[in-house]
């Protein structure tokens, strides 16, 4: 069923990349439609802020829809959109290094969380998610990747375009590093 905004269209990821790249108007924004919302929360977890995020996600389906020809049919589409995605945060993030004049907040949680409590969960997932861009890019990119968006080791390195051994070192050094950083949560 041809894409469009009145029906849920009902072909493959594949089979709309390929049909936005053969000229379908509507293919396109149907694919991105069926995983924006996995989309938004990769760009929220790799950049540093909503806003960052936003700009990063729309610089990410930019180039996704500039670059569907280059699509490799051995990956599935949302691996490859992932990707996009984690580079385009990665990348802003690089940029606003140069330009970042203001402090990084301080951190500004409770001692000890109680996650049956559900303003505790709220700000152990925001401690975590601070406490994430502390990481330098790489050891984050392969922690949400494999700890957050629970990808195999072998699968995150082909996201990130690294070795296997190279996303294993990042998150056993990016691991160690948040259990530093988020020592202070641990009750006695």
């Amino acid at each position: 069923m041809p894409g469009g905004n009145d029906a849920i269209d009902t072909r493959s990821d594949e089979q709309l990349l390929h049909a936005h790249l053969a000229g379908d108007p509507h293919a396109f924004s149907d694919l991105i439609s069926r995983h924006l919302d996995y989309l938004w929360s990769v760009a929220l977890r790799t950049s540093q802020n909503p806003e960052d995020a936003a700009d990063a996600l729309q610089d990410a389906l930019f180039a996704a829809h500039r670059t569907a020809h280059d699509f490799r049919s051995d990956a599935k589409v949302t691996s490859w959109l992932h990707r996009i995605v984690v580079n385009a945060g990665l990348d802003r993030i690089r940029r606003n290094k140069v330009r970042r004049t203001v402090p990084l907040p301080e951190w500004d949680v409770v001692s000890i969380a109680d996650t049956t409590d559900d303003i505790a969960a709220v700000d152990l997932s925001v401690s975590i998610g601070r406490a994430l861009h502390v990481l330098p890019e790489g050891q984050r990119a392969a922690i949400v990747a494999v700890d957050i968006e629970g990808y195999t080791v072998a699968e995150a390195a082909e996201i990130l375009g690294v070795a296997e051994g190279t996303i294993k070192s990042r998150c056993a050094r990016g691991r160690l590093k948040l259990a530093q950083v988020l020592g202070h949560l641990r009750s006695g």
